[in-house]
């Protein structure tokens, strides 16, 4: 990073002598450097000898009952943490990542360390772009977070503040990662990280919202999403939640075509949602088109166009798509210049298929509630479903 320093100075100022004090930094940093890549020495050469790791992985050897035949103590172990600790300041991520796996791999006495190693991974991937590994480092964050909140090791609030932290690090894995989408709405519709948001960070029903609009799959999760949107009106909104509310709450259609232009607004000056601009308009029009449907069997193109913000060409064009794509019960009168819609009654099945979407969540949460109840009653808690009273045994 001095490195990097030296050089935009020189380029900004067009010398080739850089400060002194630059220059004095770089000679303390490069000190340091060397001080630990001494003291880590051991572990150093192990990584350098790429078929000596191997055959320590592949016989099960690389512990640390086994290492300190090699030289390798806790101190060591320690001295590695600052290492890559280092090794990130320097801007060097991918050395901090590998360095921080294989801290955590070998740390079973310092759990506190071992927690903020996972962060720093995190970090570091995420500085690299290293999406699936930057995912696989999100969820064992969320493991890990939830593990120290059950054994009382963080109090409610620095449980609050870590899954606060999660989130928003999050942002990053969700909105880059090919399944992002799926990940943000399978870990912010679970109750604890939809109560951060509620009472924390409802800025964050934004990117919320818009993974859910984009995701056609997980439309299941619509009627949660308007609940809370609702629930926060008053704390947050912004162009897209109120577009949403528009939509599904007041079927106002004039008011969500209005709010469609300021939602491309607020995404094209999002940095982590600029990059869903198409898809998220092309969801939003699908969106008002879906809905109008339902309640109107004769449709005029015009005034279609004028709601979806398209001109009448580019609008019928698109209708005649998605009547192809979708094969909706519709056809279009270009006499009368209006989109007909066919009466459509759900079979059976899928009457049945809509009545259990979500079970399995609520099951889920359903079991999760009995075994609250459960180790209630271990600890002499009866709880009231039981027939007991609320309150501690005495």
């Amino acid at each position: 990073m001095i490195d990097f320093a030296v050089d935009i100075y020189r380029e900004v100022h067009n010398t080739d002598a850089p400060p002194d004090d630059l220059m004095d930094r770089r000679n303390e940093v490069l000190m340091v450097l060397g001080g630990l890549q001494d003291v880590c020495s051991p572990f150093l050469v192990i990584f350098e000898d790429e078929a000596k790791l191997a055959e320590l992985q592949e016989e099960d050897l690389f512990n640390m009952q086994h290492l300190e035949t090699l030289g390798i103590t806790d101190e060591t172990l320690e001295y590695l943490y600052d290492y890559s600790k280092f090794q990130f300041d320097c801007g060097n991520y991918s050395a901090t990542s590998e360095y921080l796996a294989v801290y955590r791999l070998l740390q079973t006495k310092n759990p506190e360390r071992e927690f903020a190693a996972l962060w720093g991974k995190l970090a570091a991937d995420i500085l690299m772009q290293s999406w699936d590994s930057a995912a696989e480092a999100l969820n064992q964050l969320k493991d890990e977070i939830e593990s120290h909140s059950k054994q009382d090791d963080f109090n409610p609030l620095q449980s609050l503040q870590q899954r606060t932290w999660l989130i928003h690090w999050g942002l990053f894995v969700f909105f880059n990662h090919p399944t992002g989408k799926n990940l943000i709405i399978e870990m912010l519709f679970q109750d604890k990280y939809l109560h951060t948001i509620q009472t924390n960070c409802p800025h964050i029903l934004r990117y919320l919202t818009v993974a859910v609009l984009i995701n056609k799959k997980r439309r299941n999760v619509l009627k949660d999403l308007v609940r809370v949107i609702q629930q926060e009106q008053y704390s947050y909104h912004d162009p897209i939640t109120e577009f949403v509310e528009a939509l599904y709450v007041n079927f106002d259609f004039e008011g969500a075509q209005n709010m469609l232009q300021k939602c491309e607004d607020t995404i094209r000056g999002d940095f982590f949602l600029v990059g869903c601009l198409d898809e998220f308009v092309e969801s939003a029009r699908l969106t008002i088109f879906e809905i109008y449907c339902r309640i109107h069997k004769c449709i005029d193109i015009d005034m279609l166009a004028g709601k979806l913000n398209m001109s009448r060409g580019a609008a019928e064009r698109w209708i005649v798509n998605l009547i192809r794509t979708a094969r909706l019960d519709a056809k279009i009168d270009s006499q009368a210049n209006q989109v007909l819609m066919g009466v459509k009654i759900p079979s059976i099945h899928e009457q049945v298929v809509e009545s259990t979407k979500g079970l399995i969540v609520r099951s889920n949460n359903l079991i999760q509630f009995l075994n609250r109840g459960v180790v209630g009653q271990e600890g002499g808690y009866r709880p009231h479903w039981r027939g007991g009273k609320q309150d501690r045994r005495q």
